[in-house]
């Protein structure tokens, strides 16, 4: 870590401390040199795997369509901002999880409603008729007859 004073490479941590519900760490610095002090912060990134698109396309995750679609789905709904986010973070935690550097975009529709049935069952309908494309009211009926038959 370079000394932000006077540049130096190196510098010694004095402090570490978990900020930010344990996702952060705030760490004090001091310079070798110039015995200056500062803090950093360090952040954990998790990298998602990429996205293999029905034309076989490949294109990197993007957590901000993710949300607009369940948003969309969860609209005029009871769940909470804070159930919504616990949403979004169960299922980009289910896709890191397997481990795969590639995934079908399939799979990710598939985990988006295993977590939106438990969430709210009309918000899944609604997630699935899109997703699965139904083409008349029978289908949509047959998921609806589905969904209370579990």
């Amino acid at each position: 870590m370079h000394c932000p004073f006077c540049t130096f490479e190196e510098s010694k941590v004095i402090d570490s401390r978990l900020v930010a519900d344990g996702n952060e760490i705030r760490r004090r610095r001091e310079c070798l040199r110039c015995q200056e002090r500062w803090t950093t912060y360090e952040l954990s990134e998790l990298v998602m795997p990429k996205i293999i698109k029905q034309d076989k396309s490949r294109v990197p995750f993007d957590e901000t369509k993710l949300k607009e679609g369940i948003a969309r789905s969860l609209e005029k709904r009871p769940v909470s901002q804070e159930d919504f986010l616990k949403l979004i973070e169960d299922i980009k935690k289910e896709i890191r999880s397997l481990g795969e550097r590639e995934i079908p975009s399939k799979q990710i529709g598939e985990t988006v409603m295993k977590f939106l049935r438990k969430v709210d069952e009309v918000a899944f309908v609604r997630f699935a008729s899109v997703y699965r494309s139904f083409q008349d009211p029978l289908e949509f009926s047959e998921e609806v007859k589905r969904l209370s038959d579990d």
